[in-house]
């Protein structure tokens, strides 16, 4: 789809929306007219009013719409706003049917309900500001809020000198064909694991000496990848050890650690993670079909997740999250609805349904096609056995590339919320990041959706391992960000301390 921008600049609104509505087609930006199919955007400014104007063409339909906002109101979010409402409403005169998430193309959609209750706004309020500003359907506007109550009320939990951990194990036994994250195969980089690991706890280490010197207090904790349970067990528990040692975690609501794959759990490793101080655990079918497994890429069975399941329980883990995903290759809605089912019948505390992305970065090769994925709706429809159950959902977010513009949603039974998972996704407090690939994010203390920084660590262990001194010093970052605000006392500002 080619889109060109008439009297204005503003690009991402409009290519963002474009690329999700019609993920299909390649995006085309032009600095020229042109013709066939595509996009024009215009902005014009009248007398009284700002006026955005879209024609979207599309295998032989046009659509054409118009939006516009009073003059003294035009600031950039407005504009903003009228850009993807008019391209929206056109858009959706050549698209077969009505989107789920309408003119919202965020990864956070929750953010706008959210900050809507916590303003004081009812939640019929927050459904009312989804639906008619942006259009989104009365299904997921009523997800959005549920799960924006959740975030609303986690909240309540924190305080200004909060903040949260992540560290992260950029290694897995195999890569996943539908994976994107930096990850490396035990089978071609393992060899790097050691040194990789020496330098993380150095980094715990620095990072520990910052917050002992700081006043800040860490309310959770996660270990992710990658999957960290590629490490072995005596690996593991240097690593919790460290941890433990570094890290002051009596004020923590929650220790994840993603188990992820059961052909990398055993009875020994699951006995070190629950001995080292985990209080929540991640065990991973994405499918419960040994033929959607295969097609994946997978080295194990079903029997093997179940098996994990059951060991994992008996060695007194009693908080367990397991993840499915709609829409992987050779599945069909029975299958999927038989895999979640299968996972309502373990009764894990947490199950998040993901709907599949399709990444430049993955090994997944699927030409994406609508009519190929017509029934991940009907997978994704197939969470009303979650909620049957008594699950709620309590977290989600979105995706570039996911089929459909469908959704991730995170399930909870009550009571049993993943706060990390709705630290990290509304961005209400600082996130400090260690390992490879990771992103510290900064919040200044007590903020609520306010400014946000980010310092970010070398993506590939290689990099991580070699310029790791660069890593060291960018954390300086972190006591620059907090000299910004004076305001907030001592005992919730990081000191100098070891040049972290």
């Amino acid at each position: 789809m080619k889109l060109y921008l008439k009297n204005h600049a503003e690009r991402y609104p409009v290519e963002q929306l474009q690329l999700q509505l019609f993920a299909q087609e390649p995006s085309e930006f032009c600095t020229e007219p042109f013709a066939g199919d595509g996009t024009v955007s215009s902005l014009s400014r009248g007398k009284r009013y700002l006026t955005a104007t879209a024609k979207v063409t599309y295998q032989g339909k046009t659509g054409f719409a118009v939006n516009r906002v009073l003059l003294d109101r035009a600031d950039v979010r407005a504009t903003r706003r009228i850009l993807q409402r008019s391209y929206y409403l056109a858009a959706l005169q050549v698209l077969p049917a009505a989107p789920p998430w309408g003119a919202l193309s965020g990864v956070r959609p929750t953010k706008l309900s959210t900050k809507c209750l916590m303003a004081g706004g009812s939640e019929k309020d927050a459904e009312k500001l989804l639906r008619e500003v942006y259009f989104v359907s009365p299904e997921r506007a009523r997800l959005c809020v549920d799960a924006s109550r959740h975030t609303v009320e986690a909240a309540k939990l924190l305080d200004a000198d909060d903040l949260s951990v992540y560290i992260g194990i950029p290694f897995c036994p195999t890569r996943c064909a539908y994976c994107s994250f930096v990850s490396q195969s035990i089978e071609r980089f393992g060899e790097f694991l050691p040194a990789y690991l020496d330098a993380l706890l150095r980094e715990i280490a620095h990072t520990g000496a910052l917050l002992k010197n700081s006043g800040f207090h860490i309310r959770t904790l996660y270990m992710g990848g990658g999957t960290p349970t590629t490490l072995s067990s005596t690996q593991m528990a240097r690593l919790l050890d460290a941890i433990n040692r570094n890290f002051d975690l009596s004020r923590c609501l929650e220790f994840t650690v993603e188990g992820g794959r059961p052909d990398t759990l055993d009875t020994q490793k699951l006995c070190v993670i629950k001995d080292g101080g985990a209080t929540r655990i991640s065990i991973n079918p994405q499918t419960f079909s040994d033929e959607v497994l295969r097609n994946i890429g997978r080295r194990h069975t079903a029997q093997d997740i179940l098996d994990c399941y059951r060991t994992a329980r008996r060695v007194g883990h009693d908080n367990i999250n397991m993840d499915l995903i709609a829409g992987l290759p050779g599945d069909t809605v029975e299958g999927f609805r038989h895999s979640l089912q299968t996972a309502i019948d373990l009764d894990p505390e947490n199950i998040t349904v993901h709907t599949l992305t399709l990444k430049r970065a993955s090994n997944l090769v699927v030409e994406h096609r609508a009519a190929d994925y017509a029934d991940v709706a009907a997978m994704v429809e197939s969470c009303e056995l979650l909620e049957k159950a008594g699950y709620r959902p309590y977290y989600l977010y979105r995706q570039k590339g996911t089929l459909q513009n469908l959704e991730n949603v995170g399930w909870c039974k009550p009571g049993h919320e993943g706060y990390y998972n709705i630290y990290i996704m509304e961005e209400v407090h600082t996130i400090l990041s260690a390992g490879a690939g990771g992103s510290t994010k900064l919040v200044a203390p007590g903020a609520r959706h306010g400014k946000i920084e980010r310092i970010f660590n070398y993506k590939y262990p290689t990099e991580y391992i070699d310029r790791f001194d660069t890593i060291l010093a960018r954390k300086e970052g972190v006591k620059q960000f907090y000299d910004q605000y004076p305001s907030c006392g001592e005992s919730a500002r990081p000191q100098a301390h070891g040049g972290v």
